[in-house]
Order: C-alpha cells, then sequence, then structure tokens
C-alpha cells in the first residue's frame, strides 16, 4: 500500500482540513473525515469504503496498526505528530483518523422489515439533534430514517461523533424534493396495508398513546424552531402529540426528546420492549 509522509501543511493536508470543515468541499470530493475508535470500526464493520488512513507511524497501538494493515485502503498519510495533533478534534490526539467514502442517497435499496417503521427529520437545523435523532432510530428498532428539505449536513463530524457508531450502521437518507418522497410514500401504502404517516406538533392534537402506532408507520418529526411544515402537516394521515403537564413552563420537547419519546410509544405498542 502507497504511503505518502507528511511534514507540512501541503495540500494534501489542507485537503484533510477542508473535509472537516468545508460541506460544499466535501460533496465536491465526496468523502468526509472521521474519527474515534468506535466510528471508525463500526465503518470497517458495516463495509463503508475506507480510502486513506491517516495516522503517525511512530506512535500506533496493535489494534491501529491491525486496521491499517487489514483494511484495503487506495493510499495512507502518515502525520507529524504535531500536524495530526492540530488535524484532530480531541483533546487526547487520535492515533487513527479516516477518509471515508459517501453513500449515495436512494430510498429504495433500504430494506425494510415487514412491518415498516420510518422516522423522518423535516430540515434539521442542529448537527447534535441530528446525531441524536440516527443514535435513537437505531437503539428503537426504526428501519429508516429520512431528511428533508435544507438541512444540516449528514456528513458534518459532530454528527457523526453525536450518533456514535450507529451513524454507520442505520440507514439515513436525504430527500431533496417533496415529490420523490410523495412517490415513496405512495408505494408504501400499496405495499403495505394500512400504512399511516403520523405527523408530530407540539399544539394539542391526538395524544400520541391514543393513536395505533402497532402497524407500517412512518413518524414525521419538524424543524427545531418551525415545526413540521405545513405541506407535510396536510400529507399527513393523523397528528399526535405529547402531552405535558398542566404546570408546565414548557412548551414544547426538544426534537431529539421528542423524538425517543414517540419512537418508544411505537416500540411499546409492538410489544418489543
Amino acid at each position: 500500500m502507497e504511503e505518502v509522509y507528511i511534514n507540512n501543511k501541503n495540500n494534501y493536508y489542507q485537503r484533510f482540513e477542508v473535509l472537516k470543515t468545508n460541506r460544499n468541499k466535501r460533496y465536491k470530493y465526496n468523502e468526509f473525515l472521521v474519527e474515534g475508535v468506535r466510528s471508525l470500526k463500526e465503518a470497517v464493520e458495516n463495509g463503508w469504503n475506507i480510502k486513506s488512513w491517516i495516522y503517525n507511524n511512530n506512535n500506533l497501538s496493535d489494534w491501529a496498526r491491525n486496521m491499517v494493515s487489514n483494511v484495503k485502503t487506495e493510499v495512507n498519510y502518515c502525520l507529524t505528530p504535531h500536524l495530526l495533533k492540530e488535524l484532530s478534534g480531541k483533546e487526547d490526539t487520535s492515533e487513527l483518523m479516516a477518509v471515508i467514502e459517501m453513500r449515495k442517497d436512494c430510498l429504495d435499496s433500504v430494506k425494510l422489515s415487514e412491518i415498516p417503521f420510518i422516522v423522518l427529520f423535516d430540515r434539521p437545523s442542529n448537527k447534535g439533534n441530528l446525531g441524536t435523532m440516527i443514535r435513537s432510530c437505531d437503539a428503537l428498532g426504526a428501519d429508516l430514517l429520512i431528511i428533508t428539505g435544507h438541512a444540516v449536513d449528514l456528513y458534518e463530524p459532530d454528527v457523526v461523533v453525536s450518533a456514535m457508531g450507529s451513524f454507520f450502521k442505520f440507514p439515513v437518507t436525504r430527500v431533496a424534493d417533496n415529490n420523490t418522497l410523495y412517490r415513496y410514500i405512495a408505494k408504501l401504502k400499496e405495499k403495505y396495508k394500512g400504512f399511516t404517516v403520523a405527523g408530530t406538533t407540539a399544539h394539542k392534537e391526538t395524544p400520541v398513546y391514543n393513536i395505533d402506532l402497532s402497524g407500517p408507520v412512518m413518524l414525521m418529526m419538524g424543524n427545531e424552531t418551525m415545526g413540521l411544515n405545513k405541506a407535510f402537516k396536510e400529507y399527513c394521515d393523523v397528528l399526535c402529540t405529547i402531552p405535558m403537564s398542566v404546570n408546565s413552563y414548557a412548551s414544547s420537547f426538544n426534537v431529539s426528546c421528542a423524538a425517543s419519546i414517540l419512537m418508544y410509544e411505537v416500540t411499546r405498542q409492538r410489544g418489543i420492549l
């Protein structure tokens, strides 16, 4: 395997930096930068294409050396300790980072369970919320997370970190336009009898526990500030809410918190947990 040694902030190093910080450049190269043992292990185990390893050859654990030796890459990069520390986003410098190829967005390629359970996040604007949503979807048995509209970048490092290893295990697909989404839902309604699109709102609608979520379902979660957009609300079969204490000062839940509660209700009704 070719190994390139880097001892200054040359073009190679600058490319790594923009993969971390520049959304447009990430999509130009169709790559993103990842660090963290758990994330790297899950990326490898779930078949993501590792294009390059980045490391200091004089400071690798047995685990890291095994990863470098056993995972096929196009080219690897050996950095000086100083450059590796600057590139790493961690207080304790990561010994190993990776340049990973993005995956194509394709709704039809995601295999669904016999009773589909899909979550949609409309225009997420917070990196931590998106990462937490991915993690909760994975933990609570959803089949797929769909991201719509102008949203925070799925491949932003903070999203990957907050999703933990679930980022590489759980399928997430971005949908660029509503018509693509509506066609997909129409296929699901044709294939799965009783498929229900349940929108969520902070306003007083049907309490979630009074809605039958035991069958095939899509939960639509709205943007953190503006909620679910009007077009999606009108498209839903039902709107639901999470009842709150009458004495509460809070008027709504954090969106990732609300999603976890709603997803738990789906699993509870299905008798999974």
